[in-house]
């Protein structure tokens, strides 16, 4: 019961995405598993300090990545903190528990003369499909946007004489985001082309499918995922790759790292900062190619 009082919390109040409520959802039911198999405890309300310390010892010993245990501590944190809160228990079973170290790992990203290649020397073709696929790598690479927010971009959105881009990021929060002119004018093709091939369509949303619907995930991850094989052999290369390479790139150019901040929708400035592990990365092999002693 207060397991369902929790994730509507986390909906309707504190206004998480659909998939966050999920992910706490996961977490929490495959906590509630373990407490009754291991424990015979079937309400969490009910599990102490111990039990959720031989929950988080069976995932690091089954494997789990400290980020990942992490995040299900935090999921078991945020919960407990919830009932403690609302009266529902005496007690916080959390406040001891201590999350093991994470070992960050450098964000990938596609290399400057490789985005130029695959924007200056490729074709994409000038159809409504190659227009469109341009304009989303071109979207991911010049904002920095995430994945859920290119889908959810409506037409009113866009703002070409602002030059802007309205966004809606995590919990709810738009944001504004500045675009150069030379993007602009890519926008515009699209524009033009879109509303002469598609002018009945119902909807609001700014990016479609070739029969005129909304985007979806899978859809979009597939056309990134091709163009950035055809000139990349990085491991993933996903929609989120070109949000790294963004802030990266700006970075190396000298942008503030509070703006990149801004630009990226993230909560604090640590979430940022780990951009900044490439920038020095790169600083290194510079000084050890300059320097005559290196």
């Amino acid at each position: 019961m207060y397991k369902d009082l929790f994730l509507k919390y986390l909906q309707f109040e504190k206004r998480f995405s659909i998939n966050t409520v999920k992910s706490y959802s996961n977490d929490l039911n495959q906590f509630c598993l373990f407490i009754e198999n291991q424990f015979k405890i079937s309400e969490p309300e009910k599990a102490d300090e111990k039990n959720i310390r031989y929950w988080i010892v069976s995932l690091m010993e089954n494997g789990f990545s400290s980020l990942s245990v992490n995040r299900k501590i935090s999921t078991l944190k945020t919960f407990y903190k919830f009932l403690h809160l609302q009266g529902y228990t005496q007690s916080n079973p959390m406040d001891r528990v201590v999350s093991p170290k994470i070992n960050k790992k450098i964000p990938l990203f596609v290399e400057e003369k490789q985005i130029a290649l695959l924007l200056d020397d490729f074709s994409f073709g000038n159809n409504f499909t190659g227009i469109r696929n341009r304009t989303i790598i071109e979207s991911f690479y010049n904002t920095g946007i995430r994945l859920s927010e290119l889908i959810g971009i409506k037409n009113k959105d866009i703002d070409l004489y602002n030059n802007t881009i309205k966004v809606l990021g995590k919990r709810q929060k738009e944001r504004i985001i500045p675009i150069h002119s030379s993007f602009g004018k890519i926008l515009k093709s699209y524009i033009q082309l879109k509303n002469t091939e598609f002018n009945n369509i119902e909807h609001d949303y700014f990016f479609i499918t070739d029969k005129g619907e909304k985007l979806y995930e899978k859809f979009v991850y597939r056309i990134v995922n091709k163009y950035l094989s055809m000139v990349t052999t990085i491991e993933k290369k996903s929609p989120h790759i070109l949000r790294h390479t963004f802030a990266t790139h700006m970075l190396n150019h000298g942008a503030d790292l509070n703006a990149i901040k801004e630009l990226l929708g993230h909560a604090n400035l640590s979430a940022t900062q780990v951009y900044t592990h490439n920038t020095f990365e790169k600083l290194k092999t510079i000084y050890k190619q300059a320097h005559p002693r290196a």
